[in-house]
């Protein structure tokens, strides 16, 4: 059980979505801040309320319905997908296009060693532990087949 949870924490993935959330939670709190400190004043200047849950809302038979609700959470979605779309997907896209017309010089290729120890990592990656059996939903192996190895990779020759 030990080394299931071992191998899961240890798993790129996981760490990955860890460090999604983190950003995710923090630019959250940037887009709440600007709606707080900008959007909410200035609808609050135009309708005369500070919280728009109270604009257009109504009560029958001891339920409220409000609209402004509604509206304020679609005004935070708007601002959010905004703030992403002008600030990571825009300037991705410019420095994709300069690439392509070569003024940006793309990366280079790895050196050798980063070379050997991506082929490592994919040799290892083949090798299943019980946790990534267990999490893919398939059997384990019983038994190891032998099959025929991959052809040795081809390293670039050094410039």
């Amino acid at each position: 059980m030990l080394q299931g949870f071992k191998d899961f924490i240890s798993r790129g993935n996981a760490i990955e979505l860890a460090v999604g959330v983190v950003i995710g939670a923090a630019f959250g709190a940037v887009v709440k801040a600007l709606v707080d400190g900008f959007i909410g004043p200035l609808i609050s200047a135009i309708l005369g309320k500070t919280d728009l849950s109270a604009v257009w809302s109504f009560t029958i038979n001891n339920a409220t319905f409000s609209f402004g609700l509604i509206l304020q959470a679609l005004i935070l979605f708007l601002f959010t997908a905004a703030a992403v779309y002008f600030f990571i997907v825009v300037p991705m896209n410019a420095l994709a296009a300069r690439r392509k017309r070569g003024e940006e010089v793309e990366p280079q290729a790895p050196a050798e060693d980063v070379l050997v120890l991506q082929e490592i990592r994919d040799l290892l990656a083949r090798n299943l532990t019980p946790a990534i059996v267990n999490d893919a939903g398939t059997a384990a192996p019983t038994t190891t087949t032998a099959t025929t190895p991959p052809p040795p990779p081809s390293i670039p020759p050094a410039v």
